[in-house]
């Protein structure tokens, strides 16, 4: 979360992709994290439509959308979070993107809790998304375990038939990607309760737009 704050705070400040994931994994480090749970994806633009980005040697453009999806590693556990920021003024595609997908992650947020099915679950967002005509535009599931490994049981997507669990640590991301134009993904770490569900995981999610 710190070193994600930061690189709200502070902008892209001229780095490329791969300088900005470099930089975040460096203040994790700092910040007292082992090194960073998986690889870290910065993907600005048109490479934001790809969810599983390799960051590039490019500078990160202005007005368009940055996915950044990240985790630390401590104690031996994993984390992950997404949050996609703005660099800009957006293409009103990509503002009705950003609000739609914020739509389902709150939503299925809101429908976290022990006894639930993981593809009810994600049929919960994956519905808001359908309803914005966006259906086609979310290609992967809602969400994963997260514990040891940086992915783990229970499987949140639509063919998934387990029960969420009291205890478990799971990820909500929701994604909405337009070839050609950009990506949004945003992604929160929650522990499952029996009457709802803790959320851990504190940079907001509302839209925020951060300077290159």
């Amino acid at each position: 979360d710190a070193a994600l704050a930061r690189l709200v705070e502070e902008g892209f400040a001229g780095r490329t992709e791969a300088a900005t994931a470099w930089a975040l994994e460096g203040w994790m480090r700092e910040m007292g994290a082992e090194g960073a749970s998986f690889d870290i994806i910065v993907a600005g633009g048109a490479h934001g439509a790809l969810p599983h980005a390799v960051p590039r040697a490019e500078a990160i453009p202005a007005d368009t959308l940055v996915v950044v999806d990240m985790g630390a590693r401590r104690a031996g556990y994993a984390s992950d979070c997404t949050r996609t920021l703005a660099t800009g003024t957006l293409p009103a595609a990509l503002e009705e993107a950003y609000a739609v997908c914020l739509e389902a992650q709150r939503a299925a947020l809101a429908a976290c809790r022990a006894g639930v099915l993981t593809k009810d679950l994600d049929s919960v967002a994956r519905g808001v998304i359908a309803g914005a005509g966006l259906g086609d535009r979310f290609g992967h599931g809602l969400g994963h375990g997260v514990g040891l490994d940086i992915h783990e049981r229970p499987w949140l997507r639509q063919e998934g038939g387990e029960v969420l669990q009291t205890g478990m640590v799971v990820t909500i991301e929701p994604g909405i990607y337009l070839e050609g134009v950009g990506g949004v993904r945003i992604e929160d770490l929650a522990i499952v309760a029996d009457d709802g569900c803790e959320v851990l995981t504190r940079v907001p999610t509302d839209l925020t737009t951060t300077s290159t």
